[in-house]
């Protein structure tokens, strides 16, 4: 199986290129899309607030000193949504 270089070659290749692609695509999807929008406070945690996005989303916005029921403005990873509905269909 290995005595022909050009295969071995071929596949070494086709691994390397595999690989990469995987990697450019994990690397895409993981990375986040931070998203600054008005916000309102839903509750106030140890681990920071949660807040209501514009498009009726629970998301974490870190650390802040609002009350429930107040609107500021926060960032957030947008892709979140899209990976919760990817994961409950």
């Amino acid at each position: 199986m290995f005595e022909n270089s050009k295969f071995t070659v071929f596949l070494v290749i086709a691994i390397l290129g595999v690989s990469v692609l995987l990697l450019a695509y994990l690397t895409w999807y993981m990375s986040p899309d931070e998203i600054t929008e008005q916000v309102k406070i839903i509750a106030n945690t140890s681990d920071g607030c949660i807040a209501e996005s514009f498009d009726g989303f629970s998301v974490n916005i870190g650390p802040c000193d609002a009350k429930v029921g107040d609107v500021i403005v926060g960032t957030y990873d947008g892709k979140i949504n899209e990976r919760a509905a990817m994961m409950n269909p």
